[in-house]
């Protein structure tokens, strides 16, 4: 998934539009991961109660489960993506886009639209096939339009100059191929869960549940889009000062820009950390509802020791190689003199991002949304938002992109605590279980 942008960024800045164009990238991606985000909340909701239902041997509730995520999920997604149609000026221009990037914004968007019902379906899926304990065909899912976005871009952009454009299509193409794919392995009878008329009808109390658990998800994917409202309009407003005397009006593109170079790091680093926490969930929730606490505890132990090993190693190569590292991307001399320092700085609060993530990802996987929803809104809303006008106020665009690792080190400290205490509590209920 983090490809995605990676390579979308890499063509259209050396073949394509260049500074505007990875400006435009960055105010689109917010968006469309706000709408595909609803079938990863419904998938991510659904999958912690299958996981429990079969971990108590209850197989009729897991397919019960199954069927309303398949509705729920083609509803939201499809009245959003709709909506994206109707409203995409208002909604590209909330996310960032001023007048001289919303002509590529929207060129982006139409396309990105079309595909994203498959997205939405794919993510949706995605969970429920790790929950099944099938973590390679969920691996694929995600390998594949990868992949072929790679070569999508090179024929469409390098070959054909389709620009912009062509970076949409081969993303597009990219979101069906994996919805295409799982929805093969369901209709092969590779999976448990069968899609049959019988259970794809709403259950009210099942579908409470897959709400009240996958809204932390989609609480987490929206927190992400508004500090996206919030970041982009502060990089806008700093960046056209900051930059004044050189870029003149551009300047709000060009810190746009910056954020987007920087933004392609953030989720090569962030989605493996979220890979190693959508992982565990499955095995916390089959365990929780199993009653066996040492194996939840131990979970949660590896899957820090995991994420912060994961976190140092990155976060040595982006210290070390900061200008290499932008340079991969483009030769723009205004870029490369102001990202490698920025790049630095939103970094140095890496190795506590795991913390953070997997505090949510436990309370959710045991079916608690309230400490979970609390640990989510932490990152973006308590902590990173506030402070980003604060910081602003007094250190102008560098002040925005402080905020940002200051925001992750309190919540990762947060969380900390309270995943201390619940491991300490679960050792304790262990201790009495074995006695």
């Amino acid at each position: 998934m983090s490809l995605y942008q990676m390579v979308d960024v890499w063509f259209v800045s050396h073949y394509a539009e260049g500074e505007v164009a990875i400006a435009a990238i960055t105010v689109v991606l917010p968006i469309t991961f706000l709408i595909s985000s609803f079938g990863m909340a419904i998938g991510v909701g659904g999958a912690s109660v299958l996981a429990r239902a079969l971990g108590e041997g209850d197989a009729k509730k897991a397919q019960k489960t199954f069927g309303n995520q398949i509705i729920l999920t083609l509803f939201f997604v499809g009245v959003f993506v709709l909506l994206g149609f109707i409203f995409q000026d208002q909604i590209l221009t909330l996310f960032g886009a001023n007048y001289e990037i919303l002509p590529y914004a929207k060129k982006y968007f139409n396309i990105l639209l079309i595909g994203l019902p498959f997205l939405g379906w794919a993510m949706m899926t995605n969970n429920v096939i790790r929950a099944e304990g099938k973590p390679k065909v969920a691996m694929l899912t995600m390998i594949i339009p990868a992949i072929s976005n790679i070569f999508l871009d090179y024929i469409l952009i390098y070959h054909f100059d389709m620009g912009i454009s062509g970076a949409a299509w081969a993303t597009t193409a990219g979101y069906c191929l994996s919805g295409g794919y799982t929805l093969w392995f369901f209709l092969s009878g590779r999976s448990e869960l069968k899609l049959t008329k019988s259970n794809v009808k709403l259950d009210l109390p099942v579908t409470a549940e897959i709400a009240s658990i996958g809204s932390i998800t989609l609480v987490r994917q929206g927190m992400f889009s508004l500090l996206a409202i919030v970041l982009n309009s502060q990089l806008n407003i700093w960046g056209n000062i900051e930059y004044a005397s050189t870029l003149g009006d551009k300047g709000g593109s060009h810190a746009l820009a910056i954020f987007g170079l920087i933004r392609g790091y953030t989720l090569f680093i962030a989605f493996p950390i979220i890979g190693v926490m959508q992982g565990l969930m499955p095995i916390i929730s089959y365990n929780y509802g199993a009653k066996n606490w040492t194996r939840v505890s131990d979970t949660i132990i590896l899957g820090l020791k995991w994420t912060f090993s994961i976190s140092v190693l990155m976060l040595g190569i982006l210290f070390l190689f900061p200008k290499p590292l932008i340079q991969i991307f483009t030769e723009d001399k205004e870029l490369l003199a102001h990202t490698p320092r920025v790049l630095k700085w939103i970094f140095i609060s890496l190795p506590l991002m795991g913390v953070g993530f997997i505090g949510g990802a436990y309370f959710q996987a045991i079916g608690k949304p309230m400490p979970a929803l609390v640990l989510t809104l932490a990152r973006q809303g308590i902590f990173m938002i506030p402070l980003m006008f604060v910081f602003a106020h007094f250190a102008g665009l560098d002040g925005v992109w402080f905020s940002m690792p200051v925001g992750e080190i309190l919540a990762g400290l947060w969380a900390g605590i309270w995943l201390y205490m619940e491991v300490t509590k679960m050792n304790k209920n262990a201790k009495v279980t074995s006695e």
